[in-house]
């Protein structure tokens, strides 16, 4: 059992950052893949990132390739995902999603891939 909760969301302008975080407590697995989703009101839910248990490999989604960042602290059961370059469509609720153990890199991008959700945290670009 592993529960996993995000926070760092709010309101930013256009070319601003922001920087979410995902804190895990409970029971933890070694060697999961981690990653970031969103949803954008009236719109399916979309990756945006992810990261292997050692924090080696990263993926990411086109959308957001060279704007943002994400990493983990496995001592202290935090992922983090700097945001940078915001842009009005990146306006979402941001969820952590945690899955059960290593994942095939053909599923890293797929949301029924993780077992292990946040309530999600609003982020919100507009001038």
């Amino acid at each position: 059992q592993v529960q996993v909760v995000e926070s760092g969301g709010g309101l930013v302008q256009p070319g601003g950052s922001l920087r979410l975080s995902c804190a895990a407590s409970g029971r933890t697995f070694i060697r999961y893949t981690m990653g970031w989703f969103r949803q954008a009101p009236g719109k399916e839910r979309e990756f945006v990132a992810a990261i292997s248990w050692s924090g080696g490999n990263t993926y990411y989604a086109d959308s957001v390739k060279g704007r943002f960042t994400i990493s983990r602290d496995n001592g202290k059961n935090t992922m983090y995902l700097q945001m940078n370059s915001l842009k009005p469509e990146d306006t979402a609720v941001y969820y952590c999603a945690a899955s059960g153990g290593l994942s095939p890199l053909a599923m890293v991008p797929a949301g029924s891939e993780y077992d292990y959700w946040g309530q999600g945290t609003q982020v919100t670009v507009s001038s």
